[in-house]
């Protein structure tokens, strides 16, 4: 079994092992993944400890299922101030390290692609393809929040990837936008129902220490907990 940072850690995945079942090939890939981490700094915390009761069948993934929330980019060691090349330069640097951080079955297809519509260019930064979706995964990186623009960017990016970037034999492309803060609601309003399927991420550069996840951690449960009468 791999080791856990802390015996708060430990006391985490002993209790959501036994809540969800887990086998021990299942606890190895939640602790691998960071889950403890990625719970404590989900804005829903309640959908992550659900998503952690069951397990997934190994013959079905969904896009939200395969880009990890959120993204943890201790590795690329930006401090202070940063734009958004030296974010994209930073991730091509540590481009292994971004691969396990994003998921599994990620693969490196480019990155600034231009593209041209009608008199004006574009440049998408980062491409990747993922093995079991079959599909390109266009990822756009924003310094701040998450807003509708982005969104419409994006959605610009997806129609163009589809007609001319995807194979016969591949699905449709899937957006990541990947921002510094997200608001859950302006989220839901702006992407759900949409006709191409866009993600938006957080990423954190720097962890909070052990005493803070822990602490949002119980929080969370407590919720649960009333909401659920125990």
């Amino acid at each position: 079994m791999s080791r856990t940072r802390s015996s708060e850690a430990f006391d985490f995945y002993h209790a959501e092992a036994l809540r969800g079942g887990w086998t021990g090939p299942q606890l190895d890939r939640q602790i691998n993944s960071l889950f403890y981490e990625r719970t404590a700094l989900s804005q829903n915390k309640a959908a992550m400890l659900k998503k952690g009761e069951k397990s997934r069948p190994g013959e079905f993934l969904t896009a939200d299922e395969a880009v990890r929330d959120p993204l943890v980019l201790e590795f690329l060691g930006l401090r202070d101030e940063y734009s958004e090349t030296d974010l994209e330069d930073a991730l091509i640097r540590h481009l292994e390290t971004f691969l396990l951080e994003l998921g599994s079955d990620f693969a490196f297809v480019g990155r600034q692609r231009r593209l041209r519509i009608d008199d004006e260019w574009y440049r998408v930064d980062l491409i990747f393809f993922h093995r079991r979706l079959r599909c390109l995964l266009i990822i756009d990186l924003k310094l701040g929040k998450f807003t509708h623009a982005d969104a419409g960017q994006m959605h610009l990016y997806l129609n163009y990837a589809r007609e001319h970037w995807t194979h016969a034999d591949e699905n449709p492309p899937v957006g990541l936008i990947l921002c510094s803060s997200i608001g859950q609601s302006l989220v839901r309003y702006t992407l759900d129902n949409l006709p191409s399927k866009v993600l938006a991420r957080e990423y954190r550069l720097v962890l909070p220490d052990e005493e803070r996840l822990t602490q949002e951690l119980e929080k969370a449960r407590r919720a649960i907990d009333k909401r659920h009468g125990r």
